[in-house]
């Protein structure tokens, strides 16, 4: 079994910039880590592959330093990685993003039997590219997975976390799943994983590689965009409570009732 996991490095929170020209998030040169939610379809792809038996082979879309992320993944204990980097795709909102993985998977990873994606990522929180990955391919998708019952090279059937419960689906294969945290905890990588990630070749594919229409990566093939960013000015008064008795908590919680918050 072929399992492909989609991930997506994301900047540290604290260090967020961003172009003012542009209104993209500024990503070289500052801290990143990888979205946490694909740690965990990560860790879900390595648990499938021990159970089931095949590889696990990760895919980022991204500037050069992805690939310390990647190897991260390497470490962990997946088998090959595959960075999409090229100055076209900057700027790409989530359909061009979809495409252009699309498009990769399509070319490089055909044999596949299962994508991989964490329900969404933590600086655009839009849960959008891996039903948009699953829409281009033409396959079947299971969003908010919090548990895998059953996988077969034929058969995937899944426990999908809604509002007011959950919901059992079946689906043939391939099909792709979108995960939620609550699916598994990650592991951390091995002293022989990490020697291993130091020394792996990372293969680096750009928009010629993949035949990408310019038309449709980047921010040229993004119908989306941000027009305006600022900070909203703070609301409401603030009051200043100086506690000299140590009744501070009951001073709080009376102004609270007052206003009928709680």
């Amino acid at each position: 079994m072929h399992i492909v996991v989609c991930i997506k490095q994301v900047p540290d929170t604290n260090e967020v910039k961003i172009n003012p020209e542009t209104n993209t998030l500024i990503r070289e040169g500052i801290p990143s880590i990888i979205n946490p939610f694909d740690e965990n379809a990560v860790e879900e792809a390595l648990r499938i592959k021990e159970k089931c038996g095949g590889k696990v082979t990760v895919i980022s879309m991204g500037p050069p330093q992805v690939e310390s992320t990647l190897r991260d993944t390497l470490a962990m204990g997946v088998d090959d990685v595959l960075l999409i980097s090229d100055r076209a795709f900057a700027g790409a909102d989530t359909l061009s993003t979809s495409y252009t993985l699309g498009k990769t998977i399509e070319k490089y990873l055909s044999d596949y039997d299962l994508i991989i994606f964490g329900k969404q990522a933590i600086d655009g929180d839009t849960a959008q590219v891996g039903p948009g990955v699953a829409e281009y391919l033409n396959i079947p998708q299971m969003t908010y997975v919090v548990e895998i019952d059953e996988v077969s090279k034929d058969t995937l059937t899944v426990k999908r976390e809604l509002e007011e419960g959950y919901e059992v689906v079946t689906s043939k294969m391939p099909a792709a799943i979108t995960v939620i945290k609550g699916i598994n905890e990650p592991r951390y990588p091995s002293l022989k994983g990490k020697m291993k990630a130091k020394s792996a070749q990372v293969k680096i594919i750009n928009a010629a590689d993949i035949d990408a229409d310019p038309e449709r990566i980047g921010l040229k093939g993004s119908p989306t965009w941000v027009s305006k960013i600022f900070t909203p000015p703070a609301k409401g008064n603030t009051e200043k409570i100086v506690d000299d008795n140590g009744s501070s908590a009951t001073i709080i919680i009376d102004r609270l009732k007052k206003l009928q918050v709680i």
